[in-house]
């Protein structure tokens, strides 16, 4: 294990209140479970289940149409209860009604070679789980990746904190890190906090990048830049650090476990804590008697640059490892174009009187304008550490300029990275809609 250091100068702390504290408890187990096919970039789905089926956690839900060979498994034991479709009968989510304990599918791991590991997290359906940079969409089993990131340093506001919430998961974890050690040629990174000690200093097979800074310093792209450079052709794989400790779990035990311990964040929880759930658990109706108020209340699936609204549905997306509520009623100040009045929001810009303080604030969902035109500020460049032209590269994303977006760095970000270009930016543009149609563009370009 070796110790590498990343300092990054350019970003933005956006520090929030509702910061669960370090408390484990048992939410109990959902009515509902839901898979999302829209979040396994580049995945065209095909199903394997239908309405009524029973399936057994590990249980094969829908496949890739381009690479048959990666599927998803059921994250519970039950009944598919339905499959809903958008336009054109896209395949939304598959929902299934869980049963009262799970029972699993048995699988007899192998770990010895890397088509042995290649093998069990295929049938398992957890390979669907590892994302591929450039592009930020599901990997191909059939590339080797040149590293293997695991971002386990989350400097986003209100992000959880994978050193408390792993704390009782380091063997998994550990046994996850090895298996993904023998899918590259190279190295597996693991970010972690560079102001103290963590779990994740001493892991075996696996260096250390020790990150400082303000966010987005804890970016799996910064990590990336710092290290292997993302040039046209390259392939480097990122795998979330609770998906790691499944991985790890299937390879101890022969099961699908999808449990983790789920960060409850944000101003509008009466008690922001960690929750015991499973992947997609159905959390609507279970989290309103945390709640301040029931009203005019945005929960998000993420923390609150990046993630998903999840009111409509209420299904924790199976990447996220927090849910955010936050007031949708945002709240009018007195004279609110003063800067010396009332109550201010974190800012690049020196308006307001604590433009300097890093005192918590309250995050509601308003806008503060509408959208207007795109013009260079440099407030952009202020948030972005990645040595890129972050106006210009979404300027040539608007205009489908493929030769641009390659020359400007499109390969090196993915959406997240311009989560805190969306919160500053006076234009109120939406960046990271922005960067993953142009990543979707250079896909269907080049490949």
């Amino acid at each position: 294990m070796k110790n590498n250091r990343i300092r990054v100068r350019k970003g933005l702390t956006v520090n929030l209140k509702g910061k669960p504290v370090a408390v484990v408890e048992n939410l109990g187990r959902a009515p509902y479970y839901a898979v999302k096919p829209t979040s396994f970039l580049g995945v065209n789905p095909r199903l394997f289940v239908q309405p009524g089926d029973k399936v057994k956690a590990g249980d094969k839900l829908f496949y890739s149409k381009y690479v048959p060979e990666v599927a998803v498994g059921s994250p519970v034991s039950g009944t598919v209860k339905e499959i809903v479709r958008g336009k054109r009968r896209v395949i939304l989510r598959v929902v299934i009604e869980a049963d009262a304990e799970d029972s699993y599918k048995e699988f007899e791991p192998q770990d010895g070679t890397r088509e042995d590991v290649l093998k069990t997290l295929l049938d398992s359906g957890l390979f669907a789980y590892i994302k591929q940079r450039p592009y930020d969409i599901t990997a191909n089993p059939a590339d080797k990746p040149k590293a293997v990131y695991i971002p386990a340093y989350d400097t986003a506001p209100l992000a959880p904190d994978y050193n408390f919430a792993l704390t009782n998961e380091r063997k998994a974890f550990v046994k996850g890190v090895e298996i993904l050690g023998k899918l590259t040629d190279g190295k597996v990174y693991i970010t972690a906090d560079g102001e103290s000690s963590t779990m994740f200093d001493d892991i075996p097979g696996a260096e250390t990048l020790k990150v400082y800074g303000p966010h987005p310093a804890g970016n799996v792209s910064v990590a990336i830049a710092h290290t292997h450079p993302i040039v046209q052709g390259d392939r480097v794989w990122v795998v979330n650090p609770w998906d790691v400790v499944i991985m790890g779990r299937l390879f101890l035990t022969g099961r699908y476990d999808a449990t983790k311990h789920v960060a409850f964040t944000g101003p509008m929880f009466k008690e922001p804590r960690y929750y015991k759930v499973k992947q997609g658990a159905y959390l609507k109706d279970a989290v309103g008697s945390l709640l301040k108020r029931t009203e005019q209340v945005r929960l998000v699936s993420g923390n609150p640059l990046t993630g998903t609204n999840i009111t409509e549905d209420g299904f924790l997306d199976v990447f996220d490892a927090s849910i955010t509520a936050l007031s949708d009623k945002p709240k009018a100040r007195f004279f609110g174009w003063l800067p010396f009045v009332g109550e201010s929001r974190k800012t690049v810009y020196r308006l307001n009187a604590d433009w300097w303080s890093n005192k918590e604030r309250e995050l509601d969902t308003a806008l503060y304008g509408e959208e207007r035109p795109f013009v260079m500020t440099e407030e952009i460049e202020e948030v972005m550490p990645l040595d890129i032209f972050p106006v210009q590269l979404l300027k040539a994303c608007l205009t489908g300029n493929v030769d641009r977006m390659e020359q400007l760095g499109i390969l090196e970000v993915a959406p997240e990275d311009f989560g805190l270009v969306d919160y500053i930016s006076s234009s109120k543009i939406n960046a990271q809609n922005i960067i993953r149609n142009g990543l979707d563009i250079m896909m269907v370009e080049i490949g």
